[in-house]
């Protein structure tokens, strides 16, 4: 459960901190900094003191009041991740957890402020090794890309296209891919992003807003054996073309603004299996354990494309939304 972060403070409430306020859906100027009264952790709650906060391009959908699975009400301070240091804990929560550099999910909001008070079980202890940036980066992201790898089971080999590659999870798909023998093909919207792609691991970089961008890669591999669906419409349906019989494909994003049109009846005609990762709560947890760890040891090393002040949320929101960013993006709290 969120820390109560439901409205704006008056003078007479106490202490306050800088926030980013939602009060109505809309473009990204509805986003606007201002004040809220501090969480106060409740009973077996801690409080965290945010360094970094997560964003990600469902909470521009949420901001922008479409539909969705994980709808808002506003007024709200946004932000589903965190990270930072256990600053205070409510009853019943262990006292050795205050000083630990953590990252955390809000619950689906309150993130977008100087801090957030979460349940004590949500935060996950950041390994010494790992900076704390790296592991807000990698908290959404990083989970995400371990849990598709894992689930389309990458043989060395394999031929595999990663669509938006150069966002944040994209390019982590493109670094794990590698490093488990496959030979990726990496695949973004325009030459900037294209560029990035053979730094991260990527044999092939291709442009998906050239109209024979499938013949690129066609050419020279005659197809590929997974597609990871980052893009959805147009583009997922030409990456689904390019799967040779036994392929698999997963979806894990709609940078188009629609998810892929592909059906469970066209995969079965061609062959092709459509993968469904498994998201229970424990198993996501894992996940984000794993990508933790791989960050500390080096293997995961996020690409952090840009930062911006907690107050200019409304300027890293239309970054995102005009497909300027690459890697990910973060808000730089403290």
């Amino acid at each position: 459960m969120v820390g109560s972060v439901g409205t704006p403070p008056t003078a007479a409430e106490g202490d306050v901190m800088r926030a980013v306020w939602l009060r109505e859906f809309g473009g990204p100027e509805v986003l606007v900094p201002g004040t809220a009264t501090d969480p106060t952790p409740g009973p077996g709650q801690v409080l965290i003191d945010v360094a970094h906060a997560n964003i990600t391009f469902v909470e521009t959908q949420q901001r922008a009041g479409r539909p969705g699975p994980f709808q808002v009400t506003p007024p709200l301070i946004p932000g589903n991740g965190v990270g930072g240091v256990i600053a205070a804990h409510g009853p019943d929560v262990d006292p050795a957890l205050l000083g630990r550099r953590v990252v955390s999910a809000t619950g689906g909001s309150g993130g977008y402020a100087e801090r957030a008070a979460v349940d004590a079980s949500a935060p996950i202890e950041v390994p010494a090794e790992l900076a704390l940036d790296e592991a807000v980066a990698l908290l959404a992201d990083g989970r995400t890309a371990t849990m598709l790898v894992e689930a389309v089971g990458i043989r060395p080999g394999d031929r595999v296209l990663v669509e938006a590659a150069a966002g944040g999870v994209g390019s982590l798909l493109v670094r794990l891919a590698a490093q488990a023998g496959a030979r990726v093909i990496g695949v973004a919207g325009g030459p900037r992003k294209v560029d990035l792609l053979p730094g991260l691991g990527a044999d092939l970089a291709v442009d998906y807003l050239q109209p024979d961008w499938a013949d690129r890669v066609r050419a020279p591999l005659g197809g590929v054996d997974v597609v990871f669906d980052g893009v959805g419409g147009a583009v997922a349906r030409a990456a689904f073309d390019l799967l040779d019989p036994g392929g698999r494909m997963v979806s894990f994003g709609l940078a188009s603004g629609e998810w892929s049109p592909v059906s469970a009846e066209a995969a079965t005609a061609r062959q092709v299996t459509l993968v469904r990762p498994d998201t229970s709560p424990a198993q996501l947890l894992a996940y984000t354990r794993q990508a933790l760890a791989g960050g500390a040891a080096g293997r995961l090393r996020p690409l952090i494309g840009q930062r911006f002040p907690l107050e200019r949320a409304a300027d890293a929101h239309a970054a995102i939304e005009a497909r300027a960013t690459v890697g990910k993006t973060l808000l730089d709290v403290a």
